[in-house]
């Protein structure tokens, strides 16, 4: 069952890529509950295994959701209470899409029965795959990076003001790494053509928050990009090659950057 859930390559250096909103898949009984407005899967954080594949390549493991984020949101609490308190966002099973587009037939959300069934089943498991393979890397190298990779539409005005800077890194204001990982990335980030900014509108979501423990030797940090770029950012949200071609260095830089900060950590 849980290759339905996620896909997952295990790797050999002290990185975890996680992609928690990369899925697309909404099982039949639940598209049934569903309005048009789910048909496109806007919200997914498209490609993003295609852009990491530089750290697959150098032995990161890479953990990616298959199923989508409208069936249930694998970056928010279980107890689904909000991650940004009086802002606008999304909760553990979205009843609106970022553009307030309702998802739901009956205007509610799942009920309560169904709710759980897809917390047992696509949740838990995403999450117990999560912390098993962040203990293997911690056991074998003294600390780890957890690396969160997002991205989202640049101009979302239900969810924030104007555009959005191209790469928005969160470490939870600064609690869920030490401060030498987030130094090592904004260092890689002085000659480079994109806008940036450290705990802004996005410091990171319940993976972050939640798994990221400096103090047990485990640093997480999310990158949330812009998609454009990388990709369209109008359905079919086609990856582009030209665009992809000039961000992927700068990410992987700061990757690389983070997880040499984290291994002289770990010594």
């Amino acid at each position: 069952m849980t290759g339905d859930v996620f896909h997952f390559q295990r790797g050999s250096i002290p990185l975890l890529i996680s992609i928690p909103h990369l899925g697309t898949t909404i099982p039949a009984d639940i598209r049934a509950q569903l309005t048009d407005a789910a048909d496109d899967v806007a919200d997914t954080d498209w490609h993003l295994d295609t852009l990491y594949a530089f750290a697959a390549r150098a032995g990161a493991s890479v953990l990616g959701a298959r199923v989508s984020r409208y069936v249930v949101d694998l970056n928010r609490p279980a107890s689904g209470e909000s991650l940004y308190p009086g802002q606008t966002t999304t909760g553990l099973y979205p009843t609106e899409t970022f553009r307030g587009a309702p998802l739901y037939r009956n205007g509610r959300g799942p009920e309560s029965a169904d709710a759980q069934h897809r917390l047992d089943t696509y949740w838990k498991p995403y999450h117990a795959k999560l912390r098993e393979e962040l203990d293997r890397l911690k056991a074998e190298f003294g600390a780890v990076l957890l690396w969160e990779a997002h991205s989202i539409a640049s101009v979302l005005p239900r969810l924030f003001e104007g555009k959005l800077p191209d790469l928005n890194i969160g470490t939870n204001s600064g609690a869920s790494c030490d401060s030498a990982v987030l130094d090592a990335i904004t260092a890689t980030l002085g000659d480079q053509p994109y806008t940036w900014i450290a705990n802004g509108r996005f410091k990171g979501g319940y993976i972050t928050r939640a798994y990221g423990q400096p103090e047990r030797g485990i640093h997480a940090v999310q990158l949330e990009m812009c998609q454009s770029t990388y990709m369209n950012e109008a359905a079919p949200f086609a990856y582009r090659d030209d665009l992809a071609g000039q961000v992927q260095p700068v990410v992987e830089r700061m990757v690389g950057a983070a997880v040499e900060a984290v291994r002289l950590i770990g010594l």
